[in-house]
């Protein structure tokens, strides 16, 4: 393989490049990953510029739906939008149980977005291992926001804050006694919650539930000084609350830059991810030669 070609196309631009390289980092063949050692050495100087967004939630929330109606919007607003779907793998295989890319036809339609399903290797927060060095090559081929889907499992979610900027939680419009229980957890390192599926018979629904939330959340205070969790709704079906959002997640974005935070933030991530490729490495091999 020319990797130095393949780190050439994907900075250029080359979707078709992208996947590849996608696939070349998340192998766990030894000489794939010393390919994948260079390629992200050739193309890590033109990473870390994209707006990093992830969305959380339980099952049946409407991510997909969400993801595809703020894609749109956004590639509307003149950025590059790739999407990082991260999916429930095959405790046989490794592979993907479902396809992310199916759900969102119209956004992948589009010739400045990407959609990448990965799977998540049954890794307990829910994304994939390799997932950061997939997020920094998007960024490389030019992609000004990545938006991390993943599997929505309860408190496992948590790990979403060790990739991305804003941590987004999409909940359904139920009551606030949810708040108390599994999502605890998760609403500590949540920037930005939205009651989704704001829309016919639920809209009332949605409005007490944001109500509920946003008198719990203000117990939530993230690392930027004096910024409490904004609550919203939204309906990606009715495309209604996508604008309000996007803003939502910009101005945590800002307050991050203001304080100084976003790279202490980033700074720290990368150091977790270190660790964390040592350990995989150190248990690989501890398979392979037991």
């Amino acid at each position: 393989m020319n990797v130095d070609k393949l780190a050439a196309d994907v900075t250029g631009g080359d979707r078709r490049a992208l996947a590849r390289a996608i696939t070349l980092v998340e192998s766990a063949r030894e000489d794939d990953q010393q390919d994948a050692a260079r390629l992200l050495e050739l193309a890590l100087p033109r990473a870390g510029g994209a707006v990093r967004v992830g969305i959380s939630g339980p099952p049946g929330v409407g991510k997909s739906t969400l993801i595809e109606a703020l894609g749109c919007r956004l590639i509307e607003k003149g950025e590059k939008v790739a999407v990082l779907a991260i999916d429930p793998s095959s405790p046989t295989t490794g592979g993907s149980l479902l396809g992310d890319k199916t759900r969102m036809e119209r956004l992948q339609a589009s010739e400045h977005a990407f959609i990448r399903p990965s799977p998540s290797s049954g890794m307990l927060g829910g994304t994939a291992p390799r997932s950061r060095d997939a997020l920094l090559l998007c960024e490389a081929a030019g992609f000004s926001v990545v938006l991390v889907e993943t599997v929505g499992v309860g408190q496992s979610e948590i790990a979403i804050a060790d990739l991305v900027d804003t941590v987004v939680l999409l909940l359904p419009p139920a009551g606030g006694d949810e708040l108390q229980g599994q999502k605890r957890g998760l609403l500590e390192r949540t920037d930005v919650i939205a009651i989704n599926k704001a829309d016919g018979e639920r809209t009332a629904d949605a409005e007490r539930a944001r109500a509920d939330y946003q008198t719990a959340a203000r117990l939530f205070l993230r690392s930027v000084p004096g910024c409490t969790v904004p609550v919203l709704t939204s309906s990606a079906l009715e495309g209604r609350g996508i604008d309000a959002l996007w803003d939502a997640v910009c101005a945590h974005r800002q307050a991050l830059v203001d304080a100084g935070q976003l790279a202490v933030r980033r700074a720290a991530q990368a150091e977790r991810a270190l660790w964390l490729a040592i350990e995989t490495a150190l248990v690989a091999q501890l398979h392979a030669h037991p």
